[in-house]
């Protein structure tokens, strides 16, 4: 067990929890913002004060020891109440405010949702400080734990005792060069079917495109295929290939990069990006407060 008078520090511990979600030390020195041996001198720290290996290397990872899984959970439960120790205010005053929010968004959103709110945020709440963190498998179990404060996105397989609150609907656009030698003022179904695809697999709506383009026997020509949405911008403007991808971010990029927009010829499923928050933390008051911004600054009427 975890002694209450030799704990060893919370970014210890911090990492401790990184470390076994991650099962990686180079993924764990990435969420954590360390270098790798930085990781690895916090974690020879932590086995000597817990007398223990606790991970082990192997062809799959780290894999942890029976003491780590016996401490994993005692781990967390001390992080918790350090974070609600420190984050604790009866009533949250954003001016004042000194507390870290951790969002779980999609690629996209650091290009169409996080400036917007960063720029509100440095008005408001100066003393705000603000993590993007990737919406994956553990995103659940960090929202129940309060390691994250919100999930925002498409996220249809968030569980029970999740809230959920719509911001804005999203339909399919085709980004292309504004000076694209056989797009006009209208992309058809043959024209999308003729040209190069930039294909981006990161994005949470990317099986609904998948299985609107298979119910409609559609096949795109994929030319090159991004992990991300980084670069796409650039890509489209500088070439005849075209790109399909929701309306926001399509017409975010469309704008940063003089793109045409298109409306999407196939008929693709459409989706709500919503915010999620788990019940745990439905009353806190810097949750309340970080929700009510979401709302107002990307609440479509």
């Amino acid at each position: 067990m975890l002694n209450a008078t030799h704990l060893p520090e919370p970014k210890l511990l911090q990492l401790f929890d990184v470390l076994y979600n991650t099962r990686s030390v180079t993924r764990a020195a990435e969420q954590l913002g360390q270098s790798q041996p930085t990781i690895s001198i916090w974690l020879g720290r932590l086995r000597e004060q817990l007398h223990d290996p606790l991970f082990v290397r192997t062809p799959t990872g780290m894999a942890p020891t029976p003491q780590a899984d016996a401490l994993i959970g005692p781990c967390r439960e001390v992080l918790e109440s350090l974070r609600r120790l420190t984050a604790w205010e009866s009533d949250f005053v954003p001016a004042t405010a000194q507390r870290r929010f951790r969002l779980c968004v999609s690629d996209a959103s650091h290009i169409t949702l996080l400036p917007q709110l960063l720029e509100h945020l440095r008005k408001q709440a100066p003393g705000i400080r603000l993590e993007a963190a990737r919406i994956d498998g553990n995103s659940e179990r960090a929202l129940e734990s309060g390691e994250a404060d919100l999930a925002v996105g498409f996220v249809p397989w968030l569980g029970a005792g999740m809230y959920q609150q719509v911001l804005f609907p999203q339909d399919w656009v085709c980004l292309s060069s504004a000076t694209h030698p056989r797009i006009g003022a209208a992309l058809s179904v043959q024209t999308y079917c003729a040209e190069g695809h930039v294909l981006v697999s990161a994005g949470t709506g990317q099986k609904l495109l998948e299985a609107g383009l298979a119910r409609m026997a559609v096949e795109r020509r994929i030319i090159l295929e991004l992990p991300g949405f980084l670069g796409l911008g650039a890509i489209i403007g500088t070439t005849d290939l075209i790109a399909t991808l929701p309306r926001h971010i399509g017409e975010t990029l469309a704008a940063m990069h003089h793109l045409a927009v298109h409306d999407c010829p196939v008929a693709i499923e459409g989706f709500s990006v919503k915010q999620h928050w788990h019940a745990r933390y439905h009353l806190d008051s810097g949750n309340r407060w970080l929700r009510g911004v979401m709302l107002a600054l990307f609440k479509s009427d």
